[in-house]
C-alpha cells in the first residue's frame, strides 16, 4: 500500500473489505489523519440543492420518489422558471452557501431545455456562487455547453456498485453512467459523484462502490455520500436501516481513498442525530447540503447546522477568491435572521 494520504488509482475491492473491518477508533484516527493533510479539519463546505424540475423522470431507480414508476404522491413541476431559480440562489448564498446545486428529473436534458439551463448557470455565476447540477445523462456536446456557460460541477452518481446495480435500477446501464463522468471530465468541468448506502446491498457491493469512484482516472472532485431516505410508495420504503456506524465507516473509508476530494454527508442528514454527523465529521465528511430539502426529501434546517457547527467548534467553508471575512459575515447575519419564520422556503417551490 502506497503512502498514507497519496491518491491512488488502483484500489482493490480486497483492499477496502480489509479498511472497512478495522477497529472503528484506529479507522476513524487514519481517516482523519489524512484529511488534516488535505483539508482545515475544522471547515466545512456549504452547498444549497434546488429542484428544478420535479417530478415525472422515466428512470426506475427504487431508492427514488420522481420516479414515474412509483406512486409517492409526489406532485409534479415543469422547469422553473430562470428568474425563481436565481432568487432562490440568491437566497441560499445569504445563508451562508458558497454552492449552488440545481437538480432536474429527468432521464437526459433535451435541446429545447438547455438555453433555459444556460441561462440559470450564467445567473448562478454571476452571483458569485459555485455552480453544479443534475441533469441525467449528457452528451459530449451537451457536456461542453454547459462548461462554456460555466458550470463549475456536474453530479452524476454511480449509486452502487456494478455487481448489485441491477437491482436498483434498469432503465440505465452503469456504462451509460460511467460514459456520462467521462463526457463531464473531458469537458473540463469538476465532477460529482457518490452513491447510496442502504439500499439492500452487501458491505462488498459497499467497498465495490468507493472503488469504482476512487479509480476513475481522476477522482470526483466531490463525493456525495448518501444513506437511503426511505419514501412510501417506492420499492426499498420497507427496507432495514443500515448501522448507522458501518455508515460512519463509509464516510472513513471514502475519505481514506479519495483524500483530496470533498466528502459530502449527502441525503439522510434528517434520521441522523448531532453524534452521529459529529462522528461523520471525525471520519472526514467535510461538505453538506444546507437548508430544509434535498430536491424532495427532508433536511436538517440552517438554524439547527448552524448551533451543530457552533458547538463542535467547526465554520463553512469560504469560496476560493471569496473574502473570508464577508462570508464569515452572512453567516452572522444568518443566524440573527433565524429567528425570523420567513426565512425558510420550500426549495421545490
Amino acid at each position: 500500500m502506497s503512502t498514507l494520504g497519496t491518491v491512488r488509482n488502483d484500489w482493490t475491492v480486497k483492499e477496502v473489505n480489509a479498511l472497512f473491518t478495522l477497529p472503528f477508533n484506529d479507522l476513524l484516527f487514519q481517516a482523519q489523519t489524512i484529511h488534516r493533510q488535505h483539508f482545515n479539519a475544522n471547515e466545512v463546505q456549504v452547498s444549497t440543492l434546488l429542484s428544478i424540475k420535479t417530478g415525472a423522470c422515466p428512470e426506475d431507480c427504487k431508492y427514488c420518489p420522481q420516479s414515474a414508476h412509483y406512486h409517492t404522491g409526489l406532485e409534479k413541476e415543469r422547469l422553473l422558471e430562470v428568474e425563481k431559480v436565481l432568487s432562490e440562489a440568491k437566497k441560499a448564498k445569504e445563508l451562508g452557501s458558497t454552492r449552488f446545486c440545481m437538480g432536474a428529473a429527468w432521464r437526459n436534458p433535451k435541446d429545447r431545455d438547455m438555453p433555459y439551463v444556460i441561462e440559470m448557470v450564467k445567473g448562478v455565476r454571476d452571483l458569485g456562487l459555485e455552480s453544479c447540477m443534475t441533469l441525467g445523462m449528457l452528451s459530449r456536446e451537451q457536456a461542453a455547453m454547459l462548461k462554456e456557460a460555466g458550470l463549475d460541477y456536474y453530479n452524476h452518481n454511480l449509486d452502487t456498485s456494478p455487481e448489485f446495480y441491477g437491482e436498483i435500477i434498469t432503465t440505465r446501464t452503469y456504462a451509460d453512467r460511467l460514459n456520462t463522468l467521462q463526457n463531464v471530465r473531458d469537458s473540463g468541468m469538476k465532477i460529482c459523484s457518490g452513491g447510496i448506502v442502504g439500499l439492500g446491498e452487501s458491505a462488498n457491493d459497499r467497498s465495490g462502490l468507493l472503488v469504482q469512484l476512487a479509480n476513475l482516472e481522476v477522482q470526483p472532485e466531490s463525493v456525495p455520500i448518501n444513506m437511503l431516505v426511505k419514501v412510501e410508495g417506492t420499492p426499498l420504503q420497507d427496507e432495514v436501516d443500515l448501522d448507522p456506524f458501518e455508515f460512519i465507516r463509509t464516510i472513513a473509508v471514502a475519505r481514506i481513498l479519495m483524500p483530496k476530494s470533498h466528502v459530502r454527508l449527502s441525503a439522510g442528514r434528517e434520521e441522523m442525530n448531532e453524534q452521529m454527523q459529529a462522528l461523520c465529521f471525525m471520519a472526514g465528511a467535510n461538505s453538506i447540503f444546507y437548508g430544509c430539502k434535498l430536491l424532495t426529501t427532508a433536511n436538517p434546517e440552517a438554524d439547527s447546522d448552524q448551533l451543530l457547527f457552533k458547538k463542535l467548534g467547526i465554520r463553512p467553508e469560504a469560496r476560493a477568491g471569496f473574502s473570508d471575512e464577508v462570508h464569515q459575515t452572512a453567516i452572522a447575519d444568518a443566524i440573527v435572521e433565524q429567528t425570523q419564520p420567513t426565512l425558510f422556503y420550500d426549495a421545490t417551490a
